[in-house]
């Protein structure tokens, strides 16, 4: 069986701990890589040197890289699809994830520009009162494309090797 290929793409991200809560999303949903844009989180790195990490060791398996120009660099045979509040959207309980995926995400502090959303395939909303931080969305987002397939792991052996190395708990 052939593996999907997911790719989280962030405009601009700006905040380390963001990123980092990403990585460990990423790393449990099982994205192939993180691309990002903008300077404001390289920048941010270099002034919080000792935040805490929150990607934890799973993140650390999933590439994160910068890249200038990602909507016009997309793989074939990939859709992209936007995750933001715009009018005529999507809901995100209605959508079907496609395949091969890229998700694009807007900045903690902004939205994505036109531009962007014109390229999509696909632009989809999760129906919240308010706006979601940017880990929690992108969460939000790989934990539905997840529910969402047909051969979903589960079970004893998955919750063993996914669970913490102090949690014994049985039910």
């Amino acid at each position: 069986m052939i593996k999907d290929k997911v790719i989280v793409a962030l405009c601009n991200p700006k905040s380390p701990e963001n990123v980092g809560s990403v990585m460990r999303a990423a790393a449990n949903y099982q994205v192939d890589r993180v691309v990002y844009t903008g300077s404001r989180y390289t920048r941010a790195l270099q002034y919080k040197a000792n935040s805490t990490d929150t990607s934890r060791r799973i993140g650390k398996n999933v590439p994160l890289s910068e890249q200038a120009n990602f909507i016009n660099e997309v793989p074939e045979g990939m859709k992209v699809v936007c995750i933001e509040l715009a009018e005529n959207a999507i809901t995100l309980p209605e959508f079907q994830h496609p395949q091969n995926a890229l998700y694009v995400f807007g900045p903690e502090d902004g939205s994505l520009s036109q531009d962007i959303i014109n390229k999509a395939d696909a632009v989809v909303y999760i129906p919240t009162v308010g706006c979601m931080n940017l880990a929690a969305t992108v969460n939000v987002v790989l934990y539905d494309r997840l529910a969402k397939e047909e051969s979903v792991a589960s079970g004893n052996e998955l919750i063993r090797k996914s669970r913490d190395k102090n949690n014994l708990l049985k039910v």
